[in-house]
């Protein structure tokens, strides 16, 4: 059971106005070891990362939890087979190890895995590329976690997607990452952060820098809800803002040891019945990156994507732009017997990874490692990075701020601290048919509860019994 501080109710991890009110008195009046700006899934992990140290932490967003570039991803944990085309092996390792620690036992309830089918163009030198390739996503991925990679005939693929035109490729290689709502895995981070302690409050937007001398000992903050101000005393500050790294840093008046680009990512949303087959696929674009098309929302949907442009304008508002549509929809369309059109669409969406500078103006060649720097006392910045290695991220960023430390700060131990809703998962999968029965709920209903809340699905479940209306579909 997660340690929290004596004044808490409970450690349920719960995030609502009263916990808000509560947080942000005790931000007010505390002195902490450690605040952290940004409530995606970098600082987030952060947060979680120096609280099961025995850190106390403060978690700070101007926003919403996960309201930035952590809820407008591929929805994909995931290598990253353009990675390993880049022979970035060590960052294909690093993401496929972080890949199984969800799958396995950090959290098994938001996290599946997913199947694809990579469509070769190629008869003959394609398919022993990119199949050796796929072998040595199976041995870096290591034993179990998913399953090997295997080989299809035109035949073989076209029997589980039939909707995909002969004439466009010549076999495929089914293989397999991870898929998992986004969203919903930052807001879980930052929910047991709370359970292990965490002062956490959303719309609060760090102003200033408190300083003595030239050492970082706090923020000035201000309650985006009241207007009100308060200075968060502490003694290192983590700067996890993501693409809003260099504004923030400009605004409070430093500089912050990296640069940060934005390169826009575009997802677009179509029907499932616009797509005929059972199993996601993988083309090559006319540039990078590939493009996934796989089901989302328990098969409601299709997500395809991604573009890798750069972005220069408002930050908060990456538009999608009918050259993105276009791109998308073209290099779709080459492998589709009936072609999607605008208006098939039902939904787009466009992120921005924040990914550190380099010499490159191409965000497409800048590398997806992150990057950790110290520009002044008494503050950390962590940056760059992609959301499968959010943790290791995050680890490092708490290890380079307890270097400030005089103290020895215990080693991270996150990759052995499961999610809220994760501890007990297999036997709750296990008992799901008996819980269906004492719900009266129809098995997609409760499946579909089970991997969002995994263990407090007994929460939503109470709910139900004393609101039954809360139980039908919205």
């Amino acid at each position: 059971m997660p340690a929290v501080a004596a004044s808490d109710p409970a450690p349920s991890g719960r995030l609502d106005r009263d916990q808000r009110e509560r947080a942000l008195e005790r931000l007010a009046r505390e002195h902490f070891d450690l605040v952290v700006v940004g409530g995606g899934v970098t600082g987030c992990g952060v947060a979680l990362d120096a609280a099961t140290r025995g850190l106390s932490v403060a978690l700070l967003e101007k926003g919403d939890w996960s309201c930035g570039t952590s809820s407008r991803s591929g929805k994909l944990i995931h290598g990253g087979l353009r990675y390993l085309e880049q022979l970035q092996f060590d960052l294909v390792r690093e993401s496929l190890r972080e890949r199984a620690l969800m799958l396995r036992r950090l959290c098994p309830h938001l996290v599946r895995p997913a199947a694809f089918m990579y469509l070769l163009e190629h008869p003959v030198w394609e398919r022993a590329y990119i199949g050796s390739g796929l072998g040595l996503y199976d041995v870096l991925g290591g034993a179990g976690a998913v399953p090997r990679h295997r080989h299809l005939t035109r035949r073989g693929a076209l029997a589980v997607a039939p909707g995909l035109r002969p004439a466009a490729f010549r076999g495929g290689l089914t293989f397999y990452d991870a898929e998992f709502d986004d969203a919903r895995h930052t807001m879980m981070l930052a929910r047991t952060a709370r359970a292990y302690g965490v002062e956490v409050a959303s719309r609060a937007e760090a102003t200033a820098y408190e300083r003595a001398g030239d050492r970082v000992r706090g923020l000035r903050v201000r309650d985006l809800e009241s207007e009100a101000e308060i200075t968060v005393r502490a003694r290192h500050v983590v700067n996890a803002a993501g693409v809003w790294t260099d504004p923030l840093h400009k605004r409070l008046g430093v500089d912050g040891g990296l640069r940060v680009r934005a390169s826009k990512g575009v997802h677009l949303v179509v029907p499932a019945d616009r797509i005929e087959t059972r199993v996601g696929f993988t083309v090559r674009a006319e540039r990078d990156p590939m493009i996934f098309v796989r089901p989302w929302d328990n098969g409601r949907f299709w997500i395809f994507g991604t573009t890798d442009t750069p972005w220069h304008l408002e930050l908060e508002r990456p538009a999608t732009t009918a050259a993105d549509i276009d791109y998308l929809l073209r290099n779709v369309n080459r492998f589709l017997t009936r072609p999607l059109t605008r208006e098939d669409l039902v939904g787009a969406y466009a992120g921005l990874r924040p990914l550190v500078a380099g010499a490159s103006e191409e965000t497409s060649h800048l590398s997806r490692e992150h990057a950790i720097a110290s520009p002044t006392p008494g503050l950390t910045t962590v940056a760059g990075g992609k959301y499968t290695t959010y943790r290791v991220m995050a680890a490092d960023a708490v290890d380079h701020a307890a270097a400030d430390f005089p103290e020895t700060v215990p080693a991270s131990c996150s990759d052995r601290i499961p999610l809220l809703g994760a501890e007990g998962w297999p036997a709750l999968w296990n008992r799901r048919h008996r819980l269906i029965a004492q719900s009266g709920l129809e098995p997609e209903q409760l499946e579909h509860l089970l991997h969002r809340h995994g263990t407090l699905v007994y929460d939503v479940l109470a709910l139900i019994r004393d609101r039954p209306e809360l139980g039908q579909p919205v």
